[in-house]
């Protein structure tokens, strides 16, 4: 038997052992990564225990690889970094948080176009966005990459090509000991990543966005998670749409807005091969299947928070829709955040709540913390401004493609909408008129106007919801060899929503701000709060599409028409979430050019549509049966008087857009 002195000897080392033991479990646990004492080894979300002021702010080059711009050397892409200074101090390892862009010398990020600062010596000062500001004092370093060609890298632009992609994909492998990087842009100076853990998170809006998209599709390791917010999934689906035209200019003239005055110099070569490989015909060539990033959604291995406006006219729905199909069918851990508005930071129409939700998405991701947020509803969706609803799955596990046939109706051009087809020869006819929108024709619904074939049920005795994309298939007979289509649906009946048709898009900027996270005197964490701005409607515009009906034996070549001959097409849809309540009615227009969205064709051709060849595939939660019963009684009903004075919205007339421009 032991003494007492033996004893208490013997419970003594026990303490120690278990003291350090409990210690051990902390400084190597995601939480002790944090700073968390020994009786808290697990906290539910990483905490701002790290100084802001104090943190290491840097500059690395990596090298690419690659040597886009042919001055016979390897590009090298500027990486401007910031991270706690205290966890390499005490030997620990930390994640990161990455945002490539081609903004942050050009044009700005964020509501307030905030562009990146340096000190006399160029080391960086002020980081744009928040993600510094909140994320660096929580333990994670934030990396700001120029994309090449852009502020200080080297290299072309090659709008989302292999150079950009590279760019981005390099600073993951450095991270994760796997390329070379240097203390200046052309020096022999080699700087390391001992600080990283090599767990990174990809962020941006439009451009910056479909970068995380495209490296995520190259499936580098390392890369955990993706946060692409108004992104593109496909190049050739932001120039064109089917083959119709969307905007004046190509990839070159982009090239060209927000490449470095250095580059501007020596990428002539590279802006000609962009212009040459997207020609304004809208055939699909090899440039554009470069830049397509769904047709590898396959090798993504990180997981994907995407984020997207429903009334996003830059960057359309089409984008996220088409994206996230792919990535589901390939089991992609992922979750969604659909919108209101047109192409806007979640962080500046629901702040406190985006902030919140990417914290916990980083945390579980890169950190590892078990909070919970892969078990919780997948999708959040905003039903009216500021009013937003939550789904396990999205699209719903009920959602089911259901076919509904227009049909004439007492007047030219004012038919019906139901799950009957037409009688054989039934047809409708249009000519297009360039003059005329999308909201045009929804104002006419209950008219012929000669410029548009428009479709609509009865008032509805029941919600009726579409969730996904949805297709139009047309068979038409034009009367000249170009024609463009554009299908719309349209909510009929009294609203108010986000004026995405207004500056801002769906936001008004106001004038006291808001602080989120550190800060210094040269990079502040305080931004400008926003409201949501509002307009009373009579309609609303679902979604869109449109196509160059030459295309309809390949969709990835136009050919002239052959006037008098009908050809069959079926148009693409962009993605939405939308309910179209009880006593408002549910409207398809098949239409000519949509003004301000898309090109119109070198002619002016007059359409008659085979009704009884005519289809609209929506994705209608509840199917076929919720459609029957959402129109019960609909033979007897009458149509909903519009709301006197009250119009849609006007979507903003076109400019020459840019992924991000603006409000980027």
């Amino acid at each position: 038997m032991p003494t007492r002195a033996q004893g208490l000897r013997s419970r003594y080392r026990s303490l120690v052992a278990a003291a350090v033991a409990a210690l051990m479990a902390v400084l190597l646990s995601p939480a002790g990564a944090q700073g968390a004492g020994p009786r808290e080894a697990r906290p539910p979300e990483s905490r701002p225990v790290y100084s802001y002021p104090d943190a290491v702010r840097e500059s690395v080059w990596v090298d690419t690889g690659l040597d886009s711009d042919g001055d016979g050397r390897s590009d090298r892409v500027a990486a401007d970094i910031i991270r706690p200074r205290e966890p390499a101090r005490q030997g620990r390892r930390i994640p990161v948080i990455m945002d490539a862009s081609p903004y942050y010398s050009c044009c700005g990020r964020g509501n307030e176009s905030q562009l990146k600062t340096y000190d006399s010596d160029g080391r960086p000062v002020g980081f744009p966005l928040y993600y510094d500001n909140y994320f660096v004092p929580r333990g994670y370093a934030f990396v700001a990459v120029d994309l090449a060609g852009t502020n200080r890298s080297d290299g072309c632009v090659d709008v989302g090509g292999r150079a950009e992609v590279q760019s981005a994909k390099a600073v993951i492998d450095w991270l994760n000991g796997r390329a070379r990087a240097y203390t200046t842009r052309t020096g022999d100076g080699r700087a390391t990543a001992g600080w990283s853990n090599g767990r990174t998170g990809m962020i941006g809006k439009s451009w910056d966005g479909t970068i995380a998209n495209g490296v995520a599709a190259t499936g580098v390791r390392g890369l955990r998670t993706i946060v692409p917010i108004s992104a593109i999934s496909s190049w050739y689906d932001y120039y064109f749409a089917q083959g119709a035209p969307l905007y004046d200019g190509g990839p070159d003239m982009l090239a060209g807005y927000v490449e470095s005055p250095e580059a501007g110099e020596r990428c002539a070569a590279v802006r000609q091969r962009l212009a040459d490989g997207a020609p304004r015909s809208g055939d699909w060539t090899p440039l554009w299947s470069e830049r397509d990033y769904v047709k590898d959604a396959r090798k993504v291995r990180a997981s994907v928070f995407a984020v997207h406006g429903m009334q996003d006219l830059n960057v359309r729905t089409k984008h996220l829709g088409q994206w996230w199909d792919a990535l589901a069918a390939q089991g992609v851990e992922r979750k969604i955040w659909l919108s209101q508005t047109g192409h806007v930071d979640p962080f500046d129409y629901r702040r406190a709540e985006w902030v919140d939700a990417l914290h916990r998405w980083f945390d579980h991701y890169l950190l590892g913390y078990d909070n919970g947020i892969d078990r919780e509803p997948m999708a959040d969706v905003e039903r009216h401004p500021d009013q937003w609803s939550t789904d396990r799955v999205w699209p719903p596990r009920a959602t089911r493609p259901t076919t509904v046939r227009p049909a004439p109706g007492t007047a030219p051009g004012v038919g019906t909408l139901g799950l009957r087809p037409a009688r054989p020869g039934a047809t409708e006819t249009f000519t297009d008129d360039p003059a005329l929108s999308e909201s045009d024709w929804a104002a006419d619904l209950d008219r012929s106007t000669g410029a548009k074939a428009g479709f609509r049920t009865a008032p509805l005795t029941a919600d009726l919801r579409l969730a996904g994309s949805a297709k139009v298939t047309v068979t038409a007979t034009p009367t000249t060899s170009t024609a463009h289509l554009s299908a719309v649906l349209v909510d009929i009946g009294p609203d108010t929503i986000r004026d995405y048709g207004a500056s801002g898009e769906g936001i008004t900027t106001l004038a006291d701000r808001g602080c989120w996270g550190g800060s210094t005197p040269g990079d502040s964490s305080c931004y400008r709060n926003t409201a949501a701005r509002t307009t009373p409607v009579d309609r609303t515009v679902i979604s869109r599409g449109w196509a160059d009906l030459g295309t309809h034996a390949s969709p990835g070549r136009g050919r002239p028409l052959t006037p008098g001959r009908p050809v069959t097409l079926t148009v693409d849809l962009a993605a939405t979430d939308h309910v179209v309540p009880a006593g408002h009615r549910l409207a398809l227009i098949v239409a000519g050019t949509d003004r301000d969205l898309i090109d119109p064709p070198d002619s002016t051709p007059t359409l008659t549509l085979d009704l009884s060849r005519t289809t609209a595939k929506l994705p209608l939660v509840g199917g076929a049966g919720a459609f029957v019963r959402a129109t019960a009684g609909s033979a007897t009903a009458t149509a909903a008087d519009p709301v006197p004075g009250v119009r849609g919205v006007t979507p903003p007339h076109r400019t020459r857009h840019v992924p991000g421009g603006g409000r980027s």
